[in-house]
């Protein structure tokens, strides 16, 4: 299917708590890990300065950590060591994450003639509240760039302008379904031809992440440091720091252009609950609904056949029987059907990450329906007593599911910001692409040349590793389609080596006992 209203998912960089990437993420969900995890007393006290925080009865020692946050390759985009001092951890690693989605895209920026828009937003600016405003050498001669490295208004901008991308870029804040909505606006810009490319997604790092929170009875946060979406015991969610980004492209182009497709957007929508709701913080089941419904229609696809919903899912009391609700008055319109479609939620894996939370969903949901499997969502025990899931079209999947049945896999992706603004998405498993050329047909398979390259020689020897570690006991077949991405969808740096090879274990082989780098 390459219809004009579809667009591919071509690439993925992440960042979040207990994963270094895309794949370490999905391997913790598949297993079912929980990557919230407890602060020590040491850690509380040096984030807060002061150990009478520890004497606090509402402080919950625990959090979603993205770790090293204070690393940035300030040399690779070509900022002086000043400039990372005073840059955002948030925009950092939005730069460095960048990077990886369009390499894992196959896309060079400086070899295609593609225009590449971005789409993202960042959460609020802890690193200058917390380690700019205070120091006043900086704040007095710095300030103006201090507010480039840390207004939300410049994090997409700082990308366009490093990595040379013209597209439209903007940064876009709609609270917790920002990460969502720049989805939703990227797929746009892509229908109106303003880019052939997006880059869409979001970032929140909370630089004070190993300092807890404090519980309030009522509020979002959970007492026991435990997200418990759709249970009986659920009292809130933990708060996370990630970083997501997704390349998207017009589908009939991604098919063209023979990328690696991981699953096609069908359709998404965005509203706002307006005053249909108790106070401007709460849910609307209205609200709620009418995005659904909406992104439904807009792609063109029944109800019924859509296995999974990654829920917005905050573990609050309030707001999972009101999300429940909205998704069954949505489904509700066009089928009958009970207990058919699987839910999860992100959040009880790696807390809410804020901004970062509705890409962080969709990731995981791409994931889903490229691989056909659903991982478990955590501490589902008891159901909500204010959910009846029996006359409703869903179940919570709590344990690893063999995603089968109906093809294509199709998925709902719910992102939800307080404020209002809604945001959702219908995803759908890749389609079958014939390759022309890569039959079987018992030759000899040919020579292929795998290229490396990085700003310094430590930077090449990692690449070899990780290429190394790629390759071994990959099929014979793969290998030209990793060749050609090495060589085109990769940017070329002062050193620089290759190999010859015809095999995947070939080149595992020669990239693990080759000689040194050359520059050129």
């Amino acid at each position: 299917m390459t219809d004009d209203r579809s667009i591919a998912v071509v690439g993925i960089g992440l960042r979040a708590p207990g994963a270094a990437n895309a794949e370490e993420f999905w391997q913790n969900l598949v297993r079912g890990t929980e990557s919230i995890v407890r602060l020590s007393d040491d850690d509380v006290i040096a984030a807060h300065g002061n150990p009478a925080i520890l004497a606090d009865p509402a402080l919950v020692n625990s959090g979603g950590i993205l770790e090293r946050i204070e690393e940035f390759d300030a040399a690779y985009f070509g900022y002086t060591p000043r400039e990372a001092e005073i840059m955002d951890p948030q925009q950092r690693f939005l730069l460095e994450v960048a990077v990886e989605a369009l390499e894992d895209a196959g896309c060079d920026p400086a070899e295609i003639e593609d225009t590449i828009g971005v789409f993202l937003g960042i959460g609020r600016s802890g690193y200058f509240l917390h380690h700019l405003l205070p120091r006043t050498d900086l704040m007095a001669s710095f300030a103006r760039q201090i507010s480039l490295f840390n207004d939300k208004d410049f994090a997409a901008t700082q990308i366009s302008h490093r990595l040379d991308l013209t597209g439209p870029s903007m940064t876009i804040g709609t609270a917790c379904s920002t990460s969502l909505v720049s989805v939703h606006q990227a797929c746009k810009s892509l229908f109106e031809f303003e880019c052939d490319v997006a880059l869409a997604g979001g970032a929140t790092i909370n630089v004070l992440q190993r300092g807890g929170y404090q519980y309030q009875e009522g509020g979002i946060f959970s007492p026991d440091g435990h997200c418990r979406t759709f249970d009986a015991e659920a009292r809130g969610t933990v708060g996370g720091s990630g970083v997501g980004l997704v390349v998207l492209k017009r589908l009939a182009d991604a098919v063209r252009d023979g990328d690696t497709i991981r699953a096609v957007i069908r359709g998404s929508a965005v509203n706002n609950d307006g005053a249909d709701k108790v106070g401007f913080t709460a849910p609307s089941v209205t609200g709620q609904a009418s995005v659904i419904y909406e992104a439904q229609q807009v792609a063109g696809v029944a109800a019924e056949s859509i296995g999974y919903v990654e829920a917005h899912g905050t573990g609050t009391p309030l707001g999972d029987p009101i999300e429940i609700a909205a998704l069954s008055q949505a489904f509700g319109a066009s089928t009958s059907k009970r207990g058919f479609c699987a839910l999860g939620s992100v959040k009880t894996n790696v807390g809410h990450l804020d901004t970062a939370a509705g890409v962080a969903g969709f990731i995981k949901a791409v994931l889903c329906v490229e691989r056909g499997l659903i991982p478990p969502s955590l501490h589902y025990r008891t159901p909500n007593p204010e959910i009846d899931f029996a006359s409703s079209p869903f179940f919570v999947n709590s344990e690893l599911r063999d995603w089968s049945g109906p093809s294509p896999r199709r998925a709902g992706v719910s992102s939800f910001g307080m404020g209002g603004t809604n945001a959702h998405v219908i995803l759908e498993q890749p389609p079958v692409v014939e390759v022309p050329g890569r039959e079987d047909s018992g030759a000899e398979p040919a020579w292929e040349v795998l290229i490396t390259s990085g700003k310094t020689a430590a930077s090449l020897s990692g690449q070899r590793a990780r290429l190394t570690e790629h390759l071994a006991g990959r099929s014979t077949h793969t290998l030209p389609d990793v060749a050609y991405s090495l060589q085109t969808g990769r940017r070329q740096h002062e050193y620089r080596a290759a190999v010859v090879a015809r095999s995947g274990d070939e080149a595992a082989r020669a990239l693990a006992e080759g000689s040194g780098p050359v520059t050129g």
